[in-house]
Parts: structure tokens; C-alpha cells; sequence
């Protein structure tokens, strides 16, 4: 018994010691986890945007919670809130404190960095967040509320390629079409663009003023504040001035477009390229609303022929090879003719060609060709490509054809293939110059699609076939200048028993290639080619 009675006296006095240690070894022996772990999984669950997360490492339900992180996310529009720097002190009686670094990513703004700390507490054996308003930022208390108040720098201009500025209304309304203008935001566009923004805020509509809407407002100077009882300036975030947008339009060649389609009856566009780079140099419509020149969905027609001979030179054929044109010709069970019922028999591959004759591509495109040719060699002019000139632009499509008679029709430009006069510009430019060059309006705007150098054997002798078009097929007697090459285009749509056509002409002389197209404005080489003299003449 004395030594049963030794054994209990000193295990008393065993607990006795370790309450006496001023507590802290009762909670490393009963406590679950450590402070550091639970400030840890708190802060990273903030990182993460992961509320739920947070609120289960809280000892008490807390209220206004969802609210207080809102402060950041939702008055100040960050996008993203990022904790660092985490340090935790020792834990005494039960309690710590963690202190972090909080920076808050806000949109159209710049980053804002502060320091704040929460309480950590032991509950039921665990460490948990002892929470407050606090938390989130040193300045709430749970009654007040963080906001923003932003100056913004004057907004930077758009610019022609002379530096002269576009943006000021006097340019022609084909310029306006481009350049969009100036509008009120709304909340939609608040939401959108970030909490920087307020409704009626001067914004970017349309064009390039929407597309280029940051970088030609710049970002404001923001101040932070605290608001409720009083307000208080937390943090000043200075702004940047805005970056003038230069586009490749000329001045020269745009008005010169401008008044070769101005005073057509029926709504006419034509697009100028410079080949050696892929720059645009005018863009113009006769009626406003719509951008007909970069937008519009039209079957391309005879000017597609073009893009189905270089796939026959590449395959082989000479301008000199031998053909055949006669009056008609079945594909697949299509029956096929050319304009005006003409047949010109046997000539060279150049001559037909030089005449348009649909009757001469359909069968060489089934039987030299097929689909998948025929589709690759359009892809490598641009179709089936979504460009990036700077604005919204319509992509050209040519599916591939399922049938001979598909594949024949696709031969001269019809079937379910649509282009934009853009598109069929940038074809042309392609010619000229030997490589296919994505189109655009910004020359400083990174391009996703890469320049496709043309077949050996293509760009020389479709040049020289371009100028037979002019010399003595289609375009002849159209008055275009000295040196021009070109392909006309006659391309019916509509329903059976009401088909119209839409005139069309591409071409280039020098370093400026073009396409011109006047909707159901009929033949090509009688009606949109002169629009192209017109316009080359004037340009010189």
C-alpha cells in the first residue's frame, strides 16, 4: 500500500506542474493543429476566392462575412486578391495573431498592397479564425464601406498613317465606320470594363475606338477610400495617359475611293491593300450603317478563279497549256454555261482565263484538282481565316465540296462560298506581290496568321494572265490605266426564277491592289471595273 500511495501522490503533482506552466502545455497537448496551419488554409482559401473555405476555419459564424470580402471584389471590381507574406505569432493562452500582405488586382486601375492581420483562438481543442472586419482591411469596422473615386487622363486620338487625326468627324463617313465613336457607358459596359468605369462615362462604340477602348482611354488616377462616418484616403494609385491608335489608311488613296463609289446608285464598296505589306489603305461604302467592305457575305464569282488557278498552275498547267471552252458542260449532272451563252473553243489556259469561262475551270478544278486542293489553295489566301485588322471583320468561307458538282461550281466562285470585299482584295494583293500577307488596318497590331508565300510557279504567271483580263478579255474597254491586272466577277444569288448578280473587279497596279463589288449591280467588267479606273486614275 505505501507504494500504491507514493504512485497517486505523484501523479497529482505531475498535473499540478503542467498547469502551472502558464497554460501553454495544457494546449500543446490538447490542441488539434497548429495556428500557422489554420492561418495558413484561411489565407490560401482568400487567394483562391474560396468563401466557403474560409468560413469553415472560423470559430464563430460571422456576421457580414460575405459582405466585408465584397468590399474588394465587388466596390473596388479586383479580379483577383492575393495574400503573402503570411507570419504567425507564438501562441499564448490560447491565442495568436497572423499578419499577411494583401494585394488587390483592380481592373483598369493597378494593383493596391496593404498589411492587416486576424486574430487566431482555440475552440472545441482546434485553432480557429477569431474574425472582424478588420481582416479584410485595417479601416472597416463593419459600417463603412471601401470605394474608388478616378480621374481620367484626356483620351489619345487615332490617327491616319500621316499622323493626321481621324477621330474628329470630318473624315468621310466610310473613315467613321472604321473609327466607331464615342458613346455614354452603361452598366452593362461597367460591368464589362471595371469598376474604374462609371455610367456615363465617355467610352468606345463600334470600330476602333471600341477595339482599342483601353489603350486610347489610358487608366485613371484612383484614389481609395473608406466612406461611412468619415471619409478617409487609404491609397492613391496614379494613372497613365493614354496610346494613340496609327492606322494605315492614306489619305490620298482613301478619298480617292471615297469619290470612285460615291455617287453609284446601288450600294457599292472598294477596299485598297498594299501588297508589299498587307496594309490597308482605304476602306470605303457608299452607304452608311453596315460595313459592307470588311463585313459583307457575298459569293465571289468569277474573281475565285483566281484562287482555282493558281491551284491548277501549282498543279502543272502553263498559261500556254491547251484548253477548251465550249458553250456548255455537265459536272456531277450540274449543267454549266458561261456568261452570255459564249463558247471560244479551243485556246490557252491564259485566254480562258481572260474570258471567264466557267466552262473551261469546272472540269480542269474535277479532274486536276478535286475538293481538298482546291480547298487548301483557298484556305492559303485567306479563306477559312479569322483576321485580326483591328475591327470586326467577316471570315471568308469555302467548305470543301462533297460532290463533282459542288466542286464545280466552287471552281468560279459560287456553291456556298461568300467573301468580303476585303478578303477578295487581300487575294489580289497576293498576286502582286507573291505571298498571301494578313490584311490590316493597324499596322502595330500583333498578327496571329502568317504570311504564306504563293506555289512556285503561281504569282508570275497569274500576273500576266491578270493582265490579259484587262488587255483583252472581260475588263477591256472598262478603262482601267496602263499596267492594271485584274479578274472580273459576275456572281448570281437569289432564289430560282429572280437571280441577280453582284458586280465585282479586283485587281492591282503598282503597289496598290484592290476590290471593288456593287451589290446586284450586274457584269463585272461593264459595271464594277470602271468604278476601279475611276479610282486608279485618280490615285495616279
Amino acid at each position: 500500500m505505501p507504494r500504491g500511495r507514493t504512485i497517486v501522490i505523484t501523479s497529482i503533482a505531475g498535473v499540478v506542474v503542467l498547469a502551472a506552466a502558464g497554460g501553454g502545455a495544457y494546449y500543446v497537448l490538447h490542441t488539434r493543429g497548429t495556428p500557422q496551419e489554420t492561418a495558413q488554409r484561411f489565407t490560401s482559401a482568400w487567394t483562391r476566392g474560396d468563401l466557403t473555405a474560409m468560413k469553415t476555419e472560423l470559430a464563430a459564424p460571422a456576421s457580414g462575412f460575405d459582405a466585408a470580402y465584397a468590399e474588394l471584389t465587388k466596390n473596388l471590381g479586383a479580379t483577383k486578391v492575393t495574400v503573402s507574406d503570411l507570419s504567425v505569432s507564438a501562441p499564448a493562452d490560447g491565442h495568436a495573431t497572423a499578419k499577411y500582405t494583401v494585394t488587390a488586382s483592380l481592373k483598369n486601375m493597378g494593383d493596391w498592397t496593404y498589411q492587416t492581420q486576424v486574430g487566431l483562438t482555440v475552440k472545441d481543442h482546434y485553432w480557429k479564425v477569431d474574425w472582424s472586419p478588420q481582416s479584410v482591411h485595417p479601416a472597416l469596422d463593419g459600417t463603412d464601406h471601401l470605394a474608388v473615386k478616378t480621374s481620367w487622363p484626356d483620351r489619345a486620338t487615332i490617327m491616319n498613317a500621316q499622323g493626321d487625326r481621324i477621330d474628329v468627324g470630318e473624315p468621310g463617313g466610310s473613315v467613321q465606320q472604321l473609327v466607331g465613336y464615342l458613346d455614354k457607358a452603361t452598366a452593362k459596359d461597367v460591368k464589362k470594363l471595371g469598376t474604374a468605369y462609371r455610367v456615363g462615362n465617355a467610352i468606345g462604340r463600334g470600330g476602333l475606338q471600341e477595339t482599342f477602348q483601353k489603350q486610347l482611354a489610358g487608366t485613371p488616377t484612383t484614389t481609395i477610400e473608406v466612406t461611412g462616418s468619415h471619409t478617409e484616403t487609404l491609397h492613391t494609385i496614379k494613372g497613365k495617359p493614354g496610346r494613340s491608335v496609327t492606322t494605315s489608311l492614306d489619305p490620298r488613296i482613301q478619298a480617292a475611293a471615297a469619290d470612285a463609289v460615291r455617287n453609284v446608285k446601288k450600294p457599292t464598296s472598294l477596299v485598297a491593300i498594299r501588297p508589299s505589306t498587307g496594309e490597308i489603305l482605304a476602306v470605303a461604302n457608299n452607304v452608311g450603317g453596315f460595313n459592307r467592305a470588311i463585313g459583307g457575305i457575298y459569293p465571289p464569282g468569277s474573281t475565285f478563279k483566281t484562287i482555282t488557278a493558281a491551284g491548277l498552275l501549282a498543279g502543272g498547267l502553263t498559261p500556254s497549256s491547251k484548253v477548251t471552252c465550249p458553250a456548255t458542260s455537265k459536272i456531277g449532272g450540274l449543267d454549266i454555261r458561261n456568261s452570255d451563252h459564249e463558247a471560244f473553243g479551243s485556246l490557252t489556259f491564259s485566254d480562258s482565263y481572260a474570258h471567264s469561262c466557267n466552262t473551261t475551270f469546272a472540269p480542269l478544278a474535277a479532274s486536276k484538282l478535286g475538293a481538298q486542293k482546291l480547298y487548301d489553295t483557298a484556305t492559303l489566301f485567306g479563306f477559312n481565316q479569322k483576321l485580326n485588322i483591328g475591327v470586326p471583320t467577316t471570315k471568308a468561307s469555302m467548305p470543301k465540296a462533297t460532290s463533282d458538282a459542288e466542286l464545280a461550281s466552287e471552281a468560279f466562285g459560287q456553291a456556298r462560298i461568300t467573301s468580303s470585299p476585303l478578303v477578295m482584295a487581300a487575294v489580289a494583293a497576293a498576286v502582286a506581290d507573291g505571298n498571301w500577307r494578313p490584311p490590316t488596318l493597324v499596322p502595330a497590331l500583333k498578327q496571329k496568321l502568317s504570311v504564306n508565300p504563293l506555289p512556285d510557279g503561281v504569282a508570275a504567271p497569274l500576273r500576266s494572265m491578270m493582265s490579259a483580263v484587262v488587255t483583252k478579255g472581260t475588263a477591256h474597254g472598262s478603262g482601267l490605266p496602263a499596267g492594271t491586272a485584274g479578274k472580273t466577277g459576275t456572281a448570281e444569288f437569289g432564289p430560282a426564277g429572280d437571280i441577280k448578280t453582284h458586280a465585282w473587279f479586283i485587281g492591282f497596279r503598282g503597289n496598290v491592289a484592290f476590290a471593288v463589288l456593287v451589290e446586284a449591280g450586274g457584269m463585272g467588267g461593264s459595271v464594277a471595273a470602271p468604278i476601279a479606273a475611276k479610282f486608279l486614275k485618280s490615285i495616279g
